[in-house]
């Protein structure tokens, strides 16, 4: 019966046409207060659902105050681990919330954040284990954000730690992967193809241009990825609606960058 509940949460976060999604993560309040595009949960939401976002992500205490406010129908999945920028070392993420509340909250799916390579790595793999096994017991799909961040990666992008932190979250059993991307197509395309999980990118800190932002996603997709998620290249865009949107043309229908900007 569990992995009937799974497959069933999946459907609610995956395109079934395309087999990809748009995940907009809304969890930043935990570690950086109050930030644009954040000031308003419920309104945002609202927002990105209206695009054509797969699904949110918030924490346990944002839920009642910003998720399906307005009828507007979109997945949620709560984030169960976090660390205020004020902590002594904000790299290390510990478990905030269970699976089992998340379940009580109408999530349709949890995640967690590892940092890979930093100082604490083993106390967040262990806490991993324990959600994992949870997540299991339960059928619910576990999104497991993880990042090359420490004392030994020089660059969090190089395909090298990328490749160690994609295959940690399949090795692991996280039924989704959400990592950085490492700049072409090639050695992202040789990370996805090796693990039968599907990668999702992070969108990092807002990009320059929407051109940037969309070529890549676009590149992403053509490496083989299985979607995005992004937030602040999102929630504090001019017109959110309209980014996600965008992004759903390539994501979801294949468009080309150049496609999508005509209509843009």
């Amino acid at each position: 019966m569990s992995n009937l509940g799974k497959s069933i949460r999946l459907e609610r976060l995956f395109d079934r046409k395309s087999k990809r999604t748009i995940m907009i993560p809304m969890d930043h309040g935990l570690t950086l207060g109050t930030i644009k595009g954040l000031e308003n949960l419920a309104d945002m939401v609202d927002k990105v659902a209206l695009g054509g976002a797969n699904a949110v992500i918030e924490h346990s205490g944002m839920v009642g105050a910003g998720h399906r406010q307005y009828g507007i129908d979109v997945g949620l999945i709560i984030h169960l681990s976090g660390a205020t920028s004020l902590a002594p070392d904000p790299n290390k993420k510990v478990i905030v919330c269970s699976v089992e509340r998340a379940l009580k909250m109408g999530a349709d799916g949890v995640s967690i954040h590892i940092n890979i390579g930093a100082d604490e790595e083993p106390e967040m793999l262990q806490d991993a284990q324990r959600i994992i096994e949870s997540s299991r017991e339960w059928g619910v799909p576990l999104l497991a954000m993880l990042y090359p961040r420490g004392k030994k990666i020089a660059d969090e992008y190089a395909p090298d730690v990328v490749n160690i932190a994609v295959r940690a979250g399949a090795e692991l059993g996280a039924d989704i992967v959400k990592t950085n991307y490492t700049g072409d197509i090639d050695s992202f395309k040789y990370i996805v193809k090796s693990v039968d999980v599907p990668v999702i990118i992070a969108g990092g800190p807002k990009t320059d241009t929407i051109p940037d932002l969309l070529q890549l996603v676009h590149d992403s997709i053509q490496a083989g990825g299985a979607g995005v998620a992004f937030g602040r290249n999102v929630f504090q865009a001019k017109d959110p609606t309209k980014i996600v949107s965008a992004l759903s043309k390539i994501v979801h229908l294949n468009y080309t960058v150049e496609e999508v900007l005509k209509d843009y």
